[in-house]
């Protein structure tokens, strides 16, 4: 695979923080692996320029210093308000073009060997009046990782998201879970990771422990990395 989709069942979920990690674990098995957010809100400006925060974990993570040509195909969309894609475009009196979005894509792609998407909110989460994050999904064509809370609640949200990309054609390679609050795992997050793989037909291939930093999430994603080496996720973290 050239590329994945990394999306979640909400906002908050560790999106960036499973992105994050699986670069730097893609980029230690030898593949020269960068990331991109195509649309972000809640930007910084910098010396004239805006930041993107989500861009700049990732690249840190991984150790990475792209040219600001190249920074502006990861981010093509900065937007200061940090609210929904489509209310900080609307905002911002700009449109976002799923064109422009795939154009740097595949510039990006032409030029490494994996580009690690990282989309905003959940999959239904709208870019405009009609479209949504799922259209950008279709649009780039990649296969896509589930980022969901480990906790009580997650079973509903990433059963309904599975079955969203789905009937759109999207394929759901793997789920992450990750533990957003403080607190000890007992069973009801061990059932939760049975019951999605087995009535979302798809492998939970980490379940990350609270307050880990993106380096040190790269281990248990060590697995979802593998995936781009042999064609599925090997083993379960």
């Amino acid at each position: 695979m050239r590329g994945v989709f990394i999306t979640g069942t909400d906002t908050g979920v560790g999106k960036t923080l499973v992105a994050a990690g699986l670069l730097k674990a893609l980029r230690g098995t030898g593949l020269d692996a960068v990331p991109m957010k195509p649309v972000q809100t809640g930007c910084e400006r910098r010396q004239g320029s805006w930041v993107a925060p989500d861009l700049e974990l990732s690249l840190k993570t991984a150790g990475l210093a792209p040219s600001p040509a190249e920074i502006a195909l990861m981010a093509p969309y900065c937007f200061h308000p940090a609210c929904s894609p489509h209310l900080a475009a609307r905002l911002a009196g700009r449109k976002i073009s799923l064109l422009i979005i795939r154009r740097a894509f595949r510039q990006l792609r032409g030029a490494h060997d994996v580009v690690v998407v990282e989309g905003a909110g959940g999959v239904l989460v709208p870019l405009d009046g009609q479209r949504t994050m799922v259209d950008m999904m279709k649009s780039l064509g990649l296969p896509v990782v589930l980022v969901a809370r480990s906790g009580l609640g997650t079973i509903n949200h990433t059963l309904l998201s599975i079955r969203t990309l789905r009937q759109a054609g999207l394929t759901v390679k793997a789920v992450v879970l990750n533990q957003t609050s403080p607190g000890r795992q007992g069973a009801i997050e061990r059932d939760n990771r049975k019951v999605i793989e087995r009535m979302g037909a798809v492998p939970v291939v980490a379940a990350l422990g609270f307050g880990l930093t993106a380096s040190r999430a790269a281990r248990p994603l060590a697995p979802l990395a593998a995936m781009f080496l042999t064609g599925r996720p090997a083993g379960r973290a």
